[in-house]
């Protein structure tokens, strides 16, 4: 088996590459990472091409003689990019893919903006027959046209692939920095911004959190996946035949409720919190076809993602990097 990993030198990308490489699989498997403003280090199993992937002759080096393409590459809210990344890039990556004598399978990593995240309301649980709904932004218009091109890629020319949907990806500290009223804060919403400059530096101060509440006054639920969850899933669709052609939701079994993170917070550490309503809809990814057809399991829930997050710490050469804002 070789593989061809974009988007390797990121958080899920150098964690399903640790996974695979430490897995019982691991002696029978070769990578190739394509890279362009980042890289990673090369090994005697692990070797990289440089160039970008809306670039038809990179991706044509990057993928030759491979068997399994593991595609991470995204781009969130930046126009001048997006197209060329996503679009033109899966492209490239697919026609490769359906033209070559050694290809077996393409994994592509999709995301819940998809469907409209917290932005579309839902009166139950939604599995992977929900409709393509992307709300407003390019990131989200990106990813609904990527599962577009992989699903008629089977339609035209029957190329086995598969599809694990994910919701917003943590790991280490990440979780901690989702609730901050400063300047650290790690994705959206921007909580400095939803209240007055002087409570948002008493809250940053005092570590108070953020109690978000949805569209019907409830605290919203809103869904999550750690990322060695989600290189076990990526590990459970490999070469798997039960994942061909399928679309898996990869998520917590249960989403973070916004009261109970507010409620454990301060029976654990004392944390104040303080009410945030919105307009956003609360959600919840079923993740039940996944955990029934890969034997997929998440082992992270609301608890141990808090414990993990509180309890991180980083030595000096592990500095906090966010290189896109969610």
């Amino acid at each position: 088996m070789f593989v061809l990993v974009t988007g390797a030198a990121g958080k899920v990308g150098t964690s399903f590459l640790a996974a695979a490489m430490a897995g019982p699989a691991a002696r029978n498997m070769r990578f190739r990472a394509l890279c362009h403003n980042r890289t990673i280090p090369e090994s005697d199993r692990l070797s990289v091409v440089r160039g970008s992937i809306s670039s038809r002759e990179a991706v044509a080096e990057a993928m030759r003689d491979i068997t399994h393409v593991v595609h991470l590459a995204t781009c969130k809210e930046t126009p001048e990019d997006v197209m060329d990344v996503t679009v033109k890039g899966l492209f490239w990556l697919l026609e490769e893919a359906r033209t070559s004598s050694t290809f077996r399978q393409f994994i592509l990593i999709g995301g819940d903006a998809a469907v409209g995240h917290f932005f579309v309301p839902r009166d139950a649980p939604f599995d992977e027959r929900a409709p393509l709904h992307a709300y407003p932004g390019c990131y989200a218009l990106s990813k609904a046209l990527e599962e577009t091109m992989l699903e008629q890629y089977y339609l035209q020319y029957d190329l086995n692939g598969c599809c694990l949907r994910a919701p917003w990806i943590m790991e280490k500290d990440d979780f901690r920095y989702t609730l901050s009223f400063g300047d650290d804060v790690f994705g959206g919403p921007v909580w400095k911004d939803l209240v007055s400059a002087e409570d948002a530096r008493r809250y940053a101060a005092e570590n108070v959190v953020p109690c978000l509440h949805d569209a019907d006054g409830r605290p919203l639920k809103r869904n999550f996946v750690h990322v060695s969850d989600l290189a076990d899933a990526i590990l459970a669709a490999l070469d798997n035949p039960r994942a061909r052609q399928q679309l898996f939701n990869i998520a917590m079994t249960r989403p973070v409720d916004y009261g109970e993170v507010a409620a454990y917070l301060a029976e654990t550490r004392g944390l104040e919190s303080v009410r945030i309503d919105s307009e956003y809809h609360s959600n919840w990814m079923d993740n039940n076809k996944a955990r029934f057809v890969l034997g997929w399991e998440p082992q992270y829930d609301m608890k141990k993602l808090i414990e993990e997050a509180w309890t991180y710490r980083r030595s000096s050469d592990d500095p906090r990097k966010v290189w896109y804002p969610g």
